[in-house]
């Protein structure tokens, strides 16, 4: 099939060479000049393990090619993509649609024959029937159907992901739409793959409410961390007793700095808006944002208690992103912890192996360095901020020596406690004693 995705960011970019590796043809459209002659280049704007070499081997067997102009790509397209950002907005913390709303009106003015417009951006409910009306406004006369289709891709591990995910979830009432999306994920029938068939409405909110449960959940360990540091209890412990229980499940009970990245933040706090608006406010959701927010204030803090007043110190930070595996730093616990470190007086070494470019954008008055053992050196004090592999196998006597004071601060607890201190250090991780 022929395929459109407008928009060459995260989703996109790792949906369109997805879909280009199952066998149909896409085409990747994007407004920035830079990027695209960036992608027609060779170069990846983003970092993915693996998304190099699968752009490159699609591109070279003619299946995913790039543009600016999208009048081609759209005009032969069985299905478009709109795969653009939804921000959250400024003053109301509401999605900002209009990227979404410039793509419907440019596939309206381009589109011919039957053509399905896939949502892929993270859009709130009832945004499906605004693209619907933009483009029948323009084209009374076109033949289309607007679908909801979700992304739940991790990054650093977004192509996985796509390829083997536990559901697709495909929102439309149109039956030659239904087709057209079978179709595009038939080479997951292999893998059985269940496909959920929904409302548009409905597969839209699917996309809120599971992140926003996930989003929950990275907080209610977060709190018991917390209750465990009071009580004397291990939080690692008490994340596995309550995972081996099916009903709960394991994953995203890592108790940490407070979650970040460019979906949970923001698709929380719409999600907050929009149940307002609705007059059905989701109160734990609400109080998930405003928890997570204050923790990861709060972080700074726990820097004081183990190195005491940090003025004319210097602070390590090992770990910039939000997660490892990733250059993305929208909404890192780093953005709150570094300027409040500054703030303080210190000096702030960093290191990440992906993150320091766009770091540099968003962080001022820290030093770059080339490694971890780097950024230590004549430390009065460490903080793992991301839990990168190379972070996880120190050499601690080498660390020891380097740091003018043997202090670590462990905000992903990556380390064991009693090794920490078989090796002399001064060492607080989260929720343990």
């Amino acid at each position: 099939m022929r395929v459109a995705m407008i928009g060459t960011g995260y989703v996109g970019l790792v949906s369109g060479a997805c879909f280009a590796d199952f066998g149909h043809r896409v085409v990747c459209i994007d407004t920035d000049e830079a990027k695209i002659a960036r992608l027609k280049g060779g170069g990846i704007p983003i970092y993915e393990p693996g998304l190099d070499a699968l752009v490159a081997n699609n591109v070279r067997d003619g299946r995913l090619s790039f543009a600016t102009d999208p009048a081609e790509a759209i005009a032969e397209a069985d299905a478009v993509f709109i795969a653009v950002g939804t921000p959250s907005r400024r003053g109301d913390g509401h999605a900002d649609l209009s990227y979404v709303h410039a793509a419907a009106a440019e596939i309206a003015d381009l589109m011919q024959g039957f053509t399905v417009v896939v949502t892929k951006s993270t859009v709130p409910v009832g945004a499906g029937d605004e693209i619907e009306r933009i483009i029948r406004e323009r084209r009374p006369d076109a033949e289309f159907a607007v679908v909801s289709n979700p992304e739940f891709l991790r990054e650093g591990a977004a192509i996985e992901d796509f390829k083997r995910p536990d559901r697709v979830v495909v929102g439309t009432d149109d039956e030659r739409a239904r087709e057209v999306m079978r179709e595009l994920y038939r080479p997951l029938k292999l893998n059985e793959t269940p496909i959920l068939f929904t409302g548009r409405r409905t597969s839209e909110l699917i996309k809120y409410a599971a992140n926003a449960f996930l989003a929950m959940k990275i907080t209610f360990i977060n709190e018991m961390a917390d209750l465990c540091e009071a009580v004397g209890a291990d939080v690692q412990q008490l994340a596995r007793g309550i995972g081996l229980d099916n009903r709960i499940g394991s994953k995203f009970l890592n108790a940490g700095p407070g979650y970040g990245g460019s979906c949970f933040p923001k698709d929380t706090l719409a999600l907050v808006r929009t149940a307002d608006d609705a007059g059905s406010p989701v109160r734990l959701v609400k109080t998930t944002v405003e928890v997570n927010d204050a923790r990861k204030k709060a972080m700074a803090g726990r820097v004081t208690e183990a190195a005491g007043e940090l003025k004319g110190k210097t602070v390590a930070i090992l770990g910039l992103t939000f997660k490892p595996n990733t250059d993305d730093m929208r909404d890192a616990p780093s953005l709150d912890v570094v300027p409040a470190l500054l703030a303080m007086g210190a000096a702030v070494r960093a290191f990440d192996p992906e993150g320091m470019e766009e770091a540099a954008k968003v962080l001022d008055g820290l030093t770059f360095v080339d490694g971890p053992y780097s950024a230590v050196e004549g430390a009065d004090v460490a903080v793992i901020l991301t839990e990168w592999d190379q972070f996880r196998a120190l050499d601690l006597d080498r660390l020891k020596g380097l740091m003018k004071a043997p202090v670590v601060v462990d905000l992903r607890n990556v380390y064991r406690p009693e090794d920490m201190r078989a090796h002399g250090f001064k060492y607080s991780s989260i929720g343990r004693a």
